[in-house]
């Protein structure tokens, strides 16, 4: 029996905040949008006009619109499991069974993944085959959408049943220092994947092959060699059989090290645009934001698993989600980060405002390694307009959400920098 008390009170009141502070930054955003769709930026006008800037209001209109929808969706499951009796009723016939408590723990946690992957498939076809298709993005045969599907899901399985297997071991074994150990296994984990993406687990979904261009194979290496980088290779992936979208990262850690170019990208942008765009990329290697960025999620991750593990052992928590006669340590695992999501969300800002500041060093050492800032701004500014983005964002919509400075201001600072070249 669920108990109205004050931590589901506290707990409802903090969640339904979080929704509508949501769903007022998305139409804040749209209203801004709509409000400036007939006035291309100043620095966008050589490159995007008004029907290209028409198109890009209606993508981002439409895209906002599906995430807010999909958004309700998900909040009304997650409510839907916490406040219908569903979790005692799932521990219950788990216990029936008379399994260990690893097993019982991997089959909870098995059937959350089961409902959550079944409620987000027809929202999966919809932005696939309606959002992105609508836009011209869209290239995926219906064959190829299903094959990803139960790759991802098979894929998730796999590594997520791993993980809740050494984690549901060490919440049996340890006791009062599980979290602790928990923590070390994961970042672990993290490094491990990070070495293993490009080799193992990328090639899972995409073809990789070495970029046939020799004459921008030998520039890259020279640009590489600039910033005092050594990479295993420079590659191309057949990102045109899913999207005609147009990206390039860098990826993997170690001897695994590698840039990889969507065949989009190389098709539309010529030999400077794509120097430039890598340079941006190492830039963030050479600021060593992916360590630091490691080591902020590392100490997130300790303070969070300490928070969670004190947390778990509050018994007002199970009881209050009708969980009074058995209150499993792994169902503490869901509840409390379950709890915690709402409060997270509003500390958003802080990763969004660290993330923005990391993006411009990596285009001031972009510009510095290739001593061109136009190439760059002409690449950001073909990127906008292929991609589709938001030019004109809501500026507490961009701070509070954005990973990047806006397009406009991004390039806007770009350009200010052209002077002090040397």
């Amino acid at each position: 029996m669920i108990q109205f008390n004050i931590l589901l009170i506290t707990y409802l009141s903090i969640f339904i905040f979080r929704s509508l502070f949501k769903l007022g930054l998305d139409i804040l955003n749209i209203s801004h949008l709509n409000r400036n769709a007939d006035e291309v930026p100043r620095v966008f006008k050589n490159t995007i006009d008004k029907g290209k800037f028409y198109q890009i209001a209606r993508y981002t209109s439409d895209s906002t619109k599906f995430e807010i929808i999909s958004q309700i969706f998900d909040e009304i499951l997650i409510l839907l499991i916490l406040l219908t009796g569903f979790l005692p009723w799932l521990v219950e016939l788990i216990k029936s069974w008379n399994i260990s408590f690893i097993l019982e723990g991997l089959l909870f946690f098995a059937a959350l993944a089961v409902i959550s992957n079944l409620f987000d498939i027809p929202f999966s076809i919809y932005h696939t085959f309606v959002i992105e298709d609508r836009h011209g993005f869209n290239t995926k045969t219906v064959k190829l959408w299903a094959r990803d599907l139960f790759k991802g899901i098979g894929l998730s399985f796999v590594l997520g049943e791993l993980v809740l297997l050494f984690l549901l071991l060490l919440l049996r074994y340890m006791q009062n220092y599980w979290w602790f150990f928990a923590w070390i296994l994961l970042s672990v984990f993290e490094l491990i994947i990070m070495w293993l993406y490009p080799v193992v687990i990328a090639p899972i979904f995409n073809k990789f092959e070495p970029i046939t261009n020799e004459e921008l194979k030998g520039k890259i290496v020279n640009l590489m060699s600039k910033a005092g980088l050594g990479v295993s290779g420079v590659f191309q992936m057949d990102a045109g059989i899913r999207s005609k979208h147009t990206n390039a990262y860098f990826t993997g850690l170690g001897k695994t090290k590698r840039i990889v170019l969507f065949d989009t990208l190389l098709k539309s942008h010529p030999d400077d645009e794509i120097l430039s765009i890598l340079a941006h990329e190492t830039g963030h290697w050479v600021k060593k934001h992916i360590i630091k960025q490691l080591i902020l999620m590392e100490i997130l991750s300790f303070f969070g698993l300490l928070i969670v593990a004190r947390l778990m052992d509050w018994n007002l928590i199970y009881q209050t989600f009708g969980l009074v006669k058995e209150q499993s340590s792994y169902v503490g695992l869901f509840l409390v980060p379950t709890l915690l999501s709402p409060i997270i969300y509003f500390l958003s800002p802080i990763g969004s405002a660290i993330s923005r500041k990391f993006e411009k060093e990596a285009d001031t050492v972009g510009v510095s390694l290739t001593g061109d800032v136009s190439s760059m701004i002409n690449a950001l500014t073909k990127l906008s307009a292929e991609n589709l983005s938001n030019l004109v964002p809501h500026r507490i919509y961009s701070w509070f959400n954005y990973s990047h400075p806006a397009p406009v201001e991004r390039i806007e600072r770009l350009g200010s920098m052209e002077g002090n070249l040397e």
